[in-house]
């Protein structure tokens, strides 16, 4: 319990401190004119409340990350708990913090533009299609995710696929109607099923005097129970992704960067978010490792299921909360991944949007954009869950990547303090490179041999982004 405690009070201070700092660095001015208010057009672009936009911005980017990733990341022991800390702190927040105010100072431009106006046409491209992609992903992997929760929940007349069509349908009038219609009324009801949700676990976990495991340095440690298929580096940093860092986010960031009023709101809507989900993060891990009775008793549980967390959510919320606490905080459990996957593909149009330069205050515009996304989605959750969710989390990480050497670059050509992003970057670019080639969906190859190639991309990295220094400074 001790860990947990110190773990929240250092989020917390990080958001007090460290984010103060990143808004002093960016140079955050109350009197410029933002796009919501500059580009008003009742359907993207739309004046909100702060606390309005803080809350669509934390269901948007806490989908099933901090809590499915958060129960698996949870298998390698306490030593998640490091990498939710510093991973959201120093890298997370700090991605989304910039993603969101780059994109106000672009007139809302979605994360691909804002890519190409910093790292070249080429890699704008590349993202372009990557992205869509990723967001169309994640659509389906937020669908499949949810639908399964649901049909547990209810009578077996309202089967897998009921759900997957209600979802769905719900998906669609989400991206077409103006932001303010739907997502802007019933994300509060969301919002207080993801907290209590996360208030109710926890205080009953304590309250019922389950075990929680303590960070010590015996317990620094690789608890997995195939730890030699599974090691901390890098699988830990590429599962732990929205509880930490995900280059998700920065797709959902632009969107509320359109709704912004006043540019000191975003250390409060963009940092602030990352940071709450962060604590969701902590909540889980804590939970899945404390409830079967330790780390090694979730890792059976977790084998025995073929790594359904969706199982361990619905096991833990019942023997906790009840039946009618457990109905409450599955909903919470549901909100999440719904939030997420509706703006999803909302992210998706409006980036296609920048790219065909074609307004979206038209009905038919949206439309045009929105029908072929929603017929690959669809595709999508034919295919097995497991196998997009392993994918989505790589490709995930890779685009938090871009946005961090995105933001670099930034950083650089301004002449501030670029290191506050050059070391994320770096660390993140050797756990997607490690990754690619020793994970079982990726090359496969021998750790040996994974490490030394994620080291040499690395540093072949490093010299690509000294030599642009070199010629910014000559």
């Amino acid at each position: 319990m001790t860990t947990l405690l110190i773990s929240i009070a250092i989020l917390i201070a990080g958001y007090f401190i460290y984010s103060r700092y990143i808004e002093r660095i960016y140079g955050a001015d109350a009197q410029r004119v933002t796009p919501a208010n500059s580009m008003t057009d009742n359907v993207d672009y739309m004046p909100m409340a702060w606390w309005k936009v803080f809350l669509i911005q934390f269901l948007n980017i806490a989908g099933l990350g901090p809590i499915f990733g958060a129960v698996a990341g949870a298998m390698w022991g306490p030593v998640a708990y490091l990498w939710i800390i510093l991973g959201s702190v120093f890298a997370g927040a700090v991605h989304d913090y910039f993603s969101g105010m780059l994109s106000i100072k672009h007139n809302g431009l979605s994360i691909t533009e804002i890519v190409g106006i910093y790292m070249g046409n080429f890699t704008k491209q590349v993202m372009r299609g990557f992205t869509v992609m990723l967001m169309v992903m994640v659509g389906a992997v937020f669908i499949m995710g949810p639908a399964k929760i649901l049909a547990g929940l209810t009578p077996d007349y309202a089967t897998m696929t009921f759900w997957v069509w209600v979802v769905f349908a719900y998906y669609v009038l989400s991206t077409l109607l103006p932001i303010n219609k739907l997502i802007g009324r019933i994300y509060p009801v969301f919002g207080f099923a993801m907290l209590f949700m996360a208030a109710g676990l926890i205080i009953a976990l304590f309250v019922k005097g389950y075990p929680v495991p303590e960070l010590t340095w015996e317990n620094l440690q690789n608890f997995h129970s195939r730890a030699d298929d599974f090691p901390i580096f890098p699988m830990l940093f590429i599962t732990i992704a929205c509880g930490a860092i995900s280059g998700f986010h920065a797709t959902q960031s632009p969107l509320m960067a359109r709704c912004i009023t006043n540019e000191k709101l975003g250390r409060r809507v963009f940092y602030g978010a990352m940071i709450t989900e962060a604590v969701v993060a902590m909540i889980w891990a804590t939970i899945s490792m404390s409830f079967f009775g330790g780390i090694r008793e979730l890792n059976d549980v977790m084998n025995e299921h073929q790594g359904n967390a969706a199982w361990v959510v619905n096991e833990a919320a019942q023997v906790l909360l009840g039946k009618l606490g457990a109905v409450l905080a599955l909903l919470g459990v549901v909100a999440a991944p719904i939030t997420s996957g509706d703006t999803a593909f909302r992210s998706a149009r409006l980036i296609v949007a920048d790219f065909l330069n074609l307004k979206q205050s038209p009905m038919k515009n949206r439309l045009i954009i929105s029908i072929p996304l929603f017929m690959v989605g669809y595709y999508l959750t034919q295919i097995n869950f497991d196998i997009i969710w392993r994918y989505f989390a790589w490709s995930n990480q890779t685009l938090a990547t871009v946005v961090l050497w995105t933001i670099t670059i930034y950083l650089l050509n301004e002449k501030k303090n670029y290191w506050i992003t050059l070391i994320p970057a770096l660390f993140m670019t050797m756990v997607i490179s490690t990754y690619l080639f020793l994970a079982p969906e990726g090359f496969h190859l021998t750790g040996n041999i994974s490490y030394f190639i994620g080291g040499a991309i690395t540093l072949l990295t490093i010299g690509m982004f000294l030599f642009y220094f070199r010629k910014q400074n000559t």
